[in-house]
Parts: C-alpha cells; sequence; structure tokens
C-alpha cells in the first residue's frame, strides 16, 4: 500500500472517531444509561445505526484498507449526523470523490468566480462542470466559441458540440480530430463516475446516433484528464487564433472546472481579440 493512501485511510479514521466522540446517545434517539469510559457514541452504536457490523465499522476507525460504498457511506453521514461539508470530507477520504448529487448541482457559479472570468480580457475563460457542460463563460470566449448565452443546455455540452456542430469542425479544421478524442476521452474519464446514470446513458445513445466518429471511438474506451496545451482555432473574421489552455478546479466547488486560453506571446492573437470585443 502506497504512503499517501495509508495516510488518507488514517485521516479517515480520526475524522470518524472525532465525529463519533461529539454525538450522545440521546441526540440519535438511543438510551444513554451506563458509565462510558469516553465521549458520545460507541463503535457498535454507529455500526448499528448505519447498519453495518461491528467489526466492519471498527475497521474503518483502524485505517484498514477496506472497500466501502456510497450507500453505506450515506448511512454513516446521517448516523453522525455531518453537515454538508463534513460529509463532503467523508466521501473524499474514503472514496476519494464527492457524493454524487453535489456533482450535478450548483450548475450556477458565485459572482466571485464570473467577475474572475470577466477580468481574464482578451483570453476566453469558461467554467465547466463534471458532465462537461460549460456553466459559466466570459465574453471572449463567446466571441470565439459561439453565444453560449442563446444555445440550450444540450448545446453548452462541449462533448456534444464538439461532435455535432459545423461551427467547431469549422473553427478547428485540421485539428478537429485531435480535439475530438481528447474531448471524449475526458467525457469517458468522467463517465466513470456516474456509469449507468440515465443522464449520461441518453447522451451517449444520442450521439451513437449523431456521429459516426463518435460510434468509431466510443468503443475504444480511452480515458484523459487535463487541459489540451495549444489551441489552434480559425475564426471568421479575424482569421487564426492561438492560445495557451490552463484548467484548474474550483476550491470551494471541486466540481467545476475553470479553463483559460491566453493569447500565446509570439502571435497577433491578443490584438485581434481586442479588435472584437471593441466591436
Amino acid at each position: 500500500m502506497q504512503l499517501s493512501n495509508q495516510t488518507r485511510l488514517d485521516e479517515l479514521a480520526q475524522f470518524l472517531r472525532t465525529r463519533r466522540a461529539r454525538i450522545s446517545p440521546e441526540q440519535v434517539g438511543l438510551s444513554g444509561g451506563g458509565r462510558r469510559r469516553t465521549p458520545g457514541l460507541r463503535r457498535g452504536e454507529v455500526a448499528q445505526l448505519s447498519g453495518v457490523s461491528v467489526d466492519w465499522y471498527t475497521w474503518m476507525e483502524q485505517a484498514r484498507d477496506i472497500q466501502v460504498s456510497a450507500q453505506v457511506l450515506e448511512n454513516i453521514a446521517r448516523a453522525l449526523q455531518l453537515d454538508v461539508n463534513e460529509r463532503k470530507h467523508l466521501f473524499l477520504l474514503a472514496l476519494q470523490q464527492l457524493p454524487a448529487d453535489l456533482t450535478l448541482v450548483e450548475t450556477t457559479v458565485s459572482p466571485t468566480l464570473q467577475d474572475f472570468l470577466d477580468l481574464q480580457g482578451t483570453s476566453p475563460a469558461y467554467v465547466s462542470d463534471q458532465r462537461l457542460n460549460i456553466v459559466a463563460w466570459n465574453r471572449a470566449a463567446s466571441l470565439i466559441y459561439g453565444d453560449y448565452a442563446a444555445m440550450s443546455a444540450r448545446e453548452r455540452n462541449t462533448v456534444w458540440r464538439t461532435f455535432t456542430s459545423p461551427y467547431v469542425r469549422d473553427m478547428l479544421q485540421d485539428n478537429w480530430e485531435a480535439h475530438a478524442r481528447h474531448r471524449l476521452a475526458q467525457f469517458r474519464a468522467s463517465y466513470g463516475k456516474f456509469a449507468g446514470d440515465p443522464w449520461w446513458l441518453e447522451l451517449i445513445g444520442d450521439l451513437n446516433h449523431a456521429s459516426e466518429e463518435f460510434r468509431a471511438w466510443w468503443p475504444q474506451h480511452d480515458v484523459l484528464n487535463g487541459p489540451e496545451g495549444k489551441k489552434i482555432n480559425h475564426h471568421k473574421s479575424v482569421g487564426l487564433l492561438i492560445f495557451d489552455q490552463i484548467s484548474f478546479l474550483v476550491s470551494d466547488a471541486p466540481h467545476l472546472t475553470v479553463t483559460i486560453n491566453i493569447p500565446t506571446n509570439d502571435s497577433d492573437t491578443s490584438l485581434k481579440l481586442r479588435q472584437l470585443l471593441a466591436d
């Protein structure tokens, strides 16, 4: 077992013990009778409330490397009366991912994050969720990639748009296939967290009908995360645009990714963006 993994399990064990210690039996409808050597619930009581065996719960608090399901974590979170942030923390420690419901909600961004996008000026910037939907953008992004405000929710999905939009193909030209394969590999990586979810299955089915390339490439199971590096776009008004791409997660909303395409220093892309923004 890698040290980093053991450290994570140790953190999980300590977190569970501290949360257990702060809950009295009376708070969860149990009798508090009898002397207790330590404050809070006993391990057996948490196990009873969570619907698992005492041994299994004990192994969690002993930082053993055992399999745990999302449903069991939900039961533990309820038993320990965890708040929203504590529940997130529990899932990240135990499964290294957020609860599924938290990754599919909050499709609007904070005013501060929107201000950050707007301040990028000549750098097209946008925010995407784990479904690869564009949920926020700045004016430069709309000028280059299309009027997101006028698009439907389906059209703002970057995988759907990549494989079905003539505008995207014209903008990328010879780079379309590399971009499409990269975007599909990102989509496959995200799908692994939600395999079988009806929303994903519907989109995959529609893409199979709409795109010959998607039908050919989806069965290859390519998986990839991260930015695409240099981006070469062709705009109908100003011509060639060259960007360096950077992406990062939002610290207080880690299901959202900020992507910024920065005009390269060795091109006139920044000048062209200023011209577009001035119109």
